[in-house]
């Protein structure tokens, strides 16, 4: 018997984060798995990374924001772009601890790693097989991009996280498609759904026979407390922040919110002294 606790999008929210590894410890799971989106822009950096180092996780994934700060890192972004400053700003924050090895670290994750419970194969990815960005497979997508999860090589059931919504769905041959949702940043299109943005995330139990018990699950934690971490260690765009937690809207592309609130609280301006290098 194998009792495996799935983790995705943990986005930085380090409460979200602490109050799941709580719920997961009192359900005696064996392993973690690791689907990618670590930090950002959450308050999460260094005690991120250093609280994940003492979990047996036994597989990691890439995901497409640990992408974006080895990209902002490098200076490989767009800085006329107000996402892409809001992707550097979140950076500089992250650097104010984490050291630029430790950003490249993060890059030898691989996208797409495969295991095997007696007869069944498992193929786990943050997005698609070769792609842990973009919108394929969110619950409108294409039966063919899902179908790219369960083949080449083929598996009996696929995992993916990257669209922050619990998700079951059967392949075109019947094979078996979760996500354990998001950690650190649910996301519901329904605004009724969205009243409910406990923290999301998976346990599988395998057994001698296959899948034993699937359980998605939800872990209430203390939002007001994550947020005033946030105000304590002055988390740029906490406006931003704030209303992904409180009312589930993720304003990462709203270009003219992003320039505003950059203007308005100085993030430009702190963005820009770090860029030139005299901070």
């Amino acid at each position: 018997m194998t009792k495996i606790a799935v983790l995705s999008d943990i986005h930085g929210n380090t409460t979200a984060l602490e109050a799941v590894l709580a719920d997961a410890q009192k359900a005696e799971v064996d392993e973690y798995w690791l689907l990618g989106d670590i930090l950002m822009p959450g308050t999460g950096r260094k005690n991120i990374l250093q609280r994940l180092d003492t979990l047996p996780i036994t597989l990691r994934v890439l995901g497409n924001w640990e992408d974006s700060l080895w990209r902002a890192c490098h200076r490989k972004l767009d800085e006329s772009r107000p996402s892409h400053r809001y992707l550097l700003r979140q950076c500089q924050y992250i650097m104010e601890e984490i050291s630029s090895q430790e950003i490249e670290a993060l890059q030898d994750y691989p996208l797409r790693v495969h295991r095997q419970f007696g007869e069944l194969k498992l193929g786990i990815s943050h997005h698609l097989p070769d792609k842990n960005w973009g919108r394929e497979l969110i619950h409108l997508g294409k039966q063919e991009d899902f179908d790219r999860l369960v083949t080449n090589p083929d598996c009996d059931i696929a995992i993916y996280g990257h669209i922050h919504q619990q998700f079951l769905r059967y392949g075109s041959g019947g094979q078996l498609i979760l996500n354990p949702g998001s950690i650190g940043q649910p996301f519901f299109l329904s605004g009724n759904l969205r009243k409910d943005l406990r923290a999301q995330y998976m346990i599988l139990e395998f057994d001698e026979k296959g899948l034993k018990d699937l359980d998605f699950r939800r872990v209430d934690y203390d939002i007001e407390a994550e947020l005033q971490l946030a105000k304590d260690l002055q988390l740029p765009y906490y406006q931003v922040y704030y209303e992904s937690l409180v009312n589930g809207i993720h304003h990462t592309h709203n270009q003219e919110l992003l320039h505003k609130i950059a203007q308005h609280q100085g993030h430009d301006a702190e963005l820009d002294d770090w860029l030139s290098g005299n901070s």
